[in-house]
């Protein structure tokens, strides 16, 4: 994403998550994470950060791993619950700051969707509390404890750039005006070709040769395009082929762009999240497929190192050999050199004679090359051969060096086999992987289906056919009676404290009584006594003209509570019984649930459930065990990608077992 994206989707983020709850964190892969937001009544918003790559709200499904990694962890401790403040750009840079207030103060969760990125998690005092890649680099350091430092700006903020700072640019000599324009604004090559083709400028023009009426121009267009996405006057749109498909996704249209197909759409998140979730691979081939290269990056190294390895035994032992073949003539050469030093000559005087000797073609001066007496050696050279010998050594005492060099290369070498060797192994497991991975028929991206107004209450759909809503809080049991209780409804109570109110909509009908004992059933199961593990509990039913919310005189009711007055119709000894189940609807398999009987009504893959010993989260995961196990073969895989979230909406608050 570029800085203009960026400018352009916080803004429009903002407007959603402002005042949201995190109410969990998932990381899909090394670099993938997900923030899932919650508001009261409002459907659940998921924001899904790539680091250096992408920011946005996704509508699509984002497969969470069973266990959640060490980092992904470390966020959940700090962010959930938390809630949203805003999240901005940091300057004009490729940096996303998201706000989030706890009871412990304000975190910062730092986006930097530049490089190969990062996401860092910084405490109230500005400290790096975790980071998803740690790094020393030479202007800042990215380690827990250490101060939090954005890094620097590689240009100047165009948001903040006046006329005077743009005319700067006509001395930077012979430079082309759009390395200059990318490199000074840090903008990116696109919108620097795009400035200057509105601006009718030559993208290679030398930066001096520049008026001052094109100048003006680009500083024009330039405040055209930041004024457009300040103000929102935008046109979100992919941009796109039919030979090379999804080529690219703007905020704005761009002339750069003329002639090719646009798609739009009515706010950039949407194109974002179409662009990136449709252009991305997938996580898991994409792990593989980096371990692969990381193992092919080693095996490349060390067949590199065996070769070296190879080349200086070979060179060595045919050194060895040489200075044996020619050991008389090196001797007297040395010997020479040496005997000329004993007679008081400068190594200048000895070099001088043998080179004459050479000339004259004499034997063993025809090898001698030259004399380095700072390093004690003098070089050789016999047929094309280059090495040096020792003034101080024997030439025995040389060659056998020489040996002694191509031996530890010998051994070297064996190291270097061994570890190609493991190092092939390791390659088979991940290209394994990646083969299957490939043959496996690729699935297209699915979008989350759209839920309906219910779904943010507990609901269920009678074996008649209407439809019964519950609160799941103080706070849905607020919205339920004061924004969708209707004359005709019909309402239900459990007699304990901490039961959710419950709807059937009527819609004028008469509802039977089997729909009637079935949401007795519902509100009885979704009250505290489930959490008391009760094996029954008394229900009341009662009409939307009994609830009040105006309390006796003197006396506050809590949010969620409501006086009920009148005569009540009473269910006794409801027992406490739950179904989740799977079946299909518009083409998504959806999670169900509630009063056994009436799952079992419509579909046959579900488990029942009471109240037992069992942690929510463990009961939900068995859950989706067995009804993976009792589909058939073909919807096995595409169960068990169902998140537990989903199957924990029907389990009642509180521990259970399946009997």
């Amino acid at each position: 994403m570029s800085s203009f994206d960026i400018a352009t989707i916080t803004p429009e983020i903002n407007k959603v998550i402002r005042g949201a709850w995190i109410d969990n964190i998932y990381q899909s892969n090394h670099s993938t994470i997900l923030l899932k937001f919650r508001q009261p009544g409002k459907s659940p918003i998921n924001l899904l950060i790539e680091s250096g790559r992408r920011l946005h709200i996704t509508s699509y499904t984002v497969e969470k791993p069973l266990k959640p990694p060490i980092f992904c962890m470390a966020l959940r401790k700090y962010l959930k619950n938390g809630k949203a403040v805003e999240i901005i750009q940091h300057e004009f840079d490729r940096t996303v700051v998201i706000s989030v207030n706890t009871k412990s103060g304000e975190f910062k969760l730092v986006s930097e969707l530049f490089g190969v990125g990062n996401v860092i998690l910084v405490s109230p005092e500005d400290r790096i509390l975790h980071a998803l890649h740690y790094r020393k680099m030479k202007d800042r350091s990215i380690w827990r404890n250490e101060i939090f430092q954005f890094a620097p700006s590689k240009g100047k903020n165009p948001l903040k750039l006046n006329r005077q700072d743009l005319s700067e640019i006509k001395n930077l000599g012979q430079q082309e005006i759009v390395r200059v324009l990318t490199k000074v604004l840090s903008i990116g090559g696109l919108y620097a070709e795009e400035i200057l083709l509105r601006a009718q400028i030559d993208k290679k023009m030398p930066c001096e040769l520049i008026s001052e009426q094109e100048i003006d121009r680009l500083f024009k267009h330039l405040r055209q395009i930041i004024s457009s996405i300040s103000v929102g006057n935008i046109k979100p749109n992919i941009v796109f082929d039919d030979e090379k498909g999804w080529i690219d996704v703007t905020p704005i249209s761009l002339k750069k762009h003329l002639g090719l197909k646009q798609k739009l759409f009515k706010t950039f998140n949407e194109a974002l999240d179409d662009f990136y979730t449709n252009t991305s691979s997938n996580p898991k081939v994409v792990d593989v497929e980096q371990e692969l290269a990381r193992q092919k990056r080693i095996l490349q190294s060390q067949l590199k190192a065996q070769k070296v390895q190879k080349e200086k035994i070979k060179q060595n032992k045919k050194i060895g050999d040489t200075i044996y073949l020619h050991f008389n003539e090196l001797q007297f050469l040395l010997q020479k050199i040496m005997d000329g030093k004993k007679n008081g000559k400068s190594w200048k005087q000895i070099t001088f004679n043998i080179l004459k000797e050479k000339e004259e073609g004499k034997i063993p001066a025809v090898y001698f090359h030259s004399l380095e007496p700072e390093n004690r050696i003098f070089n050789i050279c016999i047929k094309n051969l280059n090495f040096s010998l020792a003034l101080h050594l024997s030439i025995q005492t040389s060659a056998n060096d020489y040996y002694s060099i191509a031996k530890k290369a010998r051994k070297k070498l064996e190291g270097v086999k061994k570890a190609i060797r493991k190092t092939q192994i390791n390659i088979e497991e991940p290209q394994r992987q990646w083969i299957e991975l490939i043959k496996e028929k690729d699935e297209l991206p699915r979008k989350k289906r759209k839920e309906a107004w219910y779904e943010k209450f507990r609901w269920f759909h009678s074996s008649n056919g209407f439809l019964v809503i519950g609160g799941r809080d103080a706070t849905t049991n607020e919205i339920i009676i004061k924004r969708y209780m209707e004359p005709y409804d019909k309402v239900f109570h459990a007699n304990i404290h901490g039961a959710p109110f419950v709807l059937i909509k009527t819609e004028g009908k008469i509802p039977p009584d089997q729909t009637m004992n079935e949401a007795a059933k519902f509100a009885a199961s979704y009250s505290r006594a489930w959490k008391e593990r009760l094996g029954s509990v008394d229900v009341y039913e009662f009409s939307p003209q009994q609830v009040s919310k105006s309390p006796p005189s003197g006396q506050h009711l809590k949010k969620g509570s409501f006086i009920i007055s009148g005569q009540k119709k009473s269910f006794r000894n409801v027992p406490l019984r739950i179904a989740v189940g799977i079946k299909w609807k518009k083409k998504y398999l959806i999670v169900i649930g509630g009063p056994t009987e009436t799952i079992a009504n419509q579909t046959n893959n579900y488990v029942e459930i009471i109240p037992g010993e069992q942690k929510s989260g463990r009961l939900a995961k068995q859950i989706r065990g067995l009804l993976a196990k009792r589909a058939p073969e073909n919807l096995k895989k595409q169960i068990l990608r169902i998140s537990l979230e989903e199957i924990q909406k029907f389990t009642p608050g509180g521990r259970g077992k399946i009997p």
